[in-house]
């Protein structure tokens, strides 16, 4: 009886020979399986041991193969497996011994290159050394692996992953030691890799972690500022005999915009919107424009901010009370009384800030009652603040006729306060307040369509003028219908004009920057402006500026929704509350009556959208910003109705596990397809 030992595409098999042809050999393998075999993958045939005894001896004997001894004696030239049987074991080595020769010169591509089937070459001395070298190598990383993940599942954690943590978490090299290390450990002591860390010791603050994830993802080199200094306006600008007025929050400091009212009392009034002007000095390509265009926007949080541009540079140019700023403004002459506009013009110039007024100071005593006359108005700017007031309720009342419905604003705004000295970054073991801002108020609403008025003015003058922009629009108010950027003038259903641009805070957005230093070469040069504007018809630059503004402003407001929800958690903790009101959203998801805050409380499933309800937290963790909670009773009275243009979708977003690119499945260290999230 004839068996043969054959290659199956790199696989040796063995079997019994039923037939043999020319160019091909039927053979049965032990599981009764028969195949056919080209003559040519047939390497050795043979009458005994049996096929399975032949493998399973030649494997044994092949692990007991001197490579360094059969290197030396290997031929030079090319040889067979049994070639080398012969010289290694003896002149009249069988068949075991000569398939335990191919497997060990098979198994061993360092030593021995395949020239073919069942051929070999000696690799070169030099190549065997480097390879002996990386194989140690890779041992001795296999013994660091094993040792550091020992360490990290008794509870301690080494330093070199100490340094990576947030690298190994969320932007790991699936093939280096440290992350392996941490899905070693993980694997073994049957813990989440974030568990796992906190036990060890390389996580020791919540708040901590969420920082530094957001400056490794977003800000790997820092977010300090390379020296620099704020470029000279070297225009000579008239001086505005407007005393304009800004209206801002106390911590606000990157003042970008301000609003006057001239000619109260006359029938025709002029209202002029002024913007700081930092296009008139930085200029593209500079040092300060490269900063500007890498960070693409301010990132806000609770007691703390990274501006997108250095203090230094904003001092240069914000709108602060007492000075004469330089600014691009534009002016709307209109009727007193009907508010129509009969000219707008857009100049350089420098206008005197009077006063910058706050919100937080005045939003109690600037009321629509003093706007109004029905009660005293006892405050500086009160007759241009009133005219201000009546103009932004008529420009409001004409968008919504656009719009097709009036906005609404269901909820409030949530002012986080942090105790203590706010000129170093929160370290999260601060005290919280949370205070409630109405939306809407008498103050936002000026604010708010005066800005509206601009960007739109200015869209469409860029339009007029065959000068590219960068817009913001939205088809229709319908479900799912998102707000987009793009670069031509396109209507925004949202808000109820025929084209929107950001251009009214060019310290803080980088879109407003590019729009400003566009809207600058319309007021210097007119109808010729397209041939001086930085940004030409089709530019790509600035499909490229879109592109990684918007990836970075869903960055920077995720993080800052993400961090609000870290500080609502703890206000809980400080304030010892252990229910809340909500109102039901869906699958579960409640949104809470009087903090920023969604979560899932079990029990709540099955009740209809907008059910008001009490629940009871049972559990709170500030790592993973999970909020585990119980429904407590359906409360009586109409509930509130989801606001479909409100932040829900932000505030649920918040609420989702972190995702964290460590793959415990893949047993390969190779990166795997997908993240797995961390509950």
């Amino acid at each position: 009886m004839t068996f043969a030992l054959f290659d199956d595409a790199g696989k040796f098999l063995a079997g019994r020979v039923m037939s043999e042809a020319d160019a091909s050999l039927q053979v049965e393998l032990d599981s009764g399986k028969r195949v056919k075999v080209k003559a040519a993958n047939v390497l050795l045939k043979f009458e005994q041991p049996a096929p399975a005894a032949l493998l399973a001896e030649a494997r044994a004997l092949a692990d007991e193969i001197d490579l360094d001894l059969a290197w030396e004696f290997a031929p030079e030239g090319e040889f067979g497996f049994a070639d080398l049987a012969r010289d290694y074991f003896s002149a009249s080595a069988g068949a075991v011994q000569q398939a335990a020769a191919l497997l060990r010169l098979f198994d061993a591509p360092h030593y021995f290159r395949r020239a073919g089937k069942g051929q070999f070459r000696k690799a070169p001395e030099e190549m065997v050394k480097a390879a002996l070298l990386g194989i140690e190598r890779k041992r001795q990383q296999a013994l660091q692996i094993e040792a550091w993940a020992a360490e990290l599942a008794a509870g301690s954690c080494p330093a070199p992953i100490q340094e990576q943590i947030y690298r190994i978490l969320f932007k790991p090299d699936k093939n280096g030691p440290e992350y392996k290390a941490v899905v070693e450990a993980s694997r073994q002591s049957h813990k989440p890799p974030l568990a796992l860390l906190q036990a060890a010791g390389a996580i020791t603050s919540a708040y901590q972690f969420h920082w530094k994830r957001f400056l490794f993802e977003n800000f790997p080199k820092g977010a300090g500022f390379p020296a620099l200094s704020a470029p000279e306006i070297r225009d000579e600008l008239p001086l505005s005999p407007a005393r304009a007025f800004s209206i801002d929050d106390s911590q606000t400091t990157e003042i970008d915009d301000a609003l006057s009212v001239q000619g109260l009392g006359t029938g025709t009034v002029t209202f002029g919107v002024h913007i700081a002007a930092p296009g008139l000095a930085i200029t593209p390509d500079s040092a300060v424009d490269k900063v500007a265009r890498e960070r693409l926007s301010t990132v806000y949080m609770p007691g703390w901010k990274i501006t997108m541009l250095p203090d230094d540079v904003v001092q240069a140019y914000t709108l602060i009370e007492g000075r004469d700023c330089p600014a691009v403004s534009i002016y709307f002459t209109m009727d007193e009384a009907t508010f129509e506009v009969r000219a707008r013009e857009t100049r350089l110039e420098r206008v005197h800030i009077a006063a910058n007024l706050r919100h937080d100071k005045l939003d109690g005593v600037v009321t629509d009652a003093t706007l109004s006359g029905a009660a005293a108005a006892d405050y500086a700017f009160a007759a241009e603040l009133a005219f201000a007031w009546r103009l932004a309720k008529h420009l409001k009342a004409q968008r919504e006729l656009v719009r097709g419905k009036p906005e609404t604003f269901n909820r409030p705004d949530y002012n986080f306060r942090l105790a203590g000295d706010r000129s170093e970054p929160p370290d999260g073991t601060e005290a919280i307040e949370i205070g409630v801002r109405a939306r809407g108020s008498s103050l936002d609403l000026i604010v708010a369509e005066a800005m509206i008025l601009a960007n739109a003015a200015w869209g469409g003058w860029l339009a007029e003028l065959g000068l590219p922009g960068i817009y913001r629009s939205q088809a229709s108010l319908a479900p799912g219908i998102k707000v987009r950027m793009g670069v031509k003038p396109l209507p925004h259903a949202g808000m109820g004009v025929a084209q929107y641009t950001w251009a009214t805070s060019p310290l803080r957005r980088y879109v407003d920057l590019v729009n400003q230093w566009q809207i600058i070469a319309c007021a210097r040069h007119g109808r010729t402006a397209a041939l001086a504007a930085p940004f030409k018809p089709r530019d790509a630059q600035l499909f490229s500026i879109i592109s990684a503004f918007e990836a970075a402003y869903a960055a920077y407001n995720g993080f800052q929704n993400g961090i609000e929800r870290f500080w609502t958690l703890r206000w809980l903790q400080q304030t010892g509350t252990t229910e809340l009101t909500a109102t039901v959203m869906k699958d579960g998801l409640v949104r809470a009556d009087e903090l920023p805050l969604v979560f899932k409380a079990l029990g709540c499933e099955p009740l209809p959208r907008g059910s008001h309800v009490r629940v009871r937290l049972t559990g709170l963790d500030e790592m993973t910003l999970d909020v585990h909670a119980t429904l407590a009773e359906r409360l009586d009275g109409a509930a509130e109705a989801a606001d479909p243009e409100g932040d829900d979708e932000d505030l649920a977003a918040a609420a989702a596990p972190i995702a964290l690119a460590i793959d415990l499945d893949d047993s390969s260290g190779e990166a795997g397809p997908a993240d797995a999230p961390q509950s």
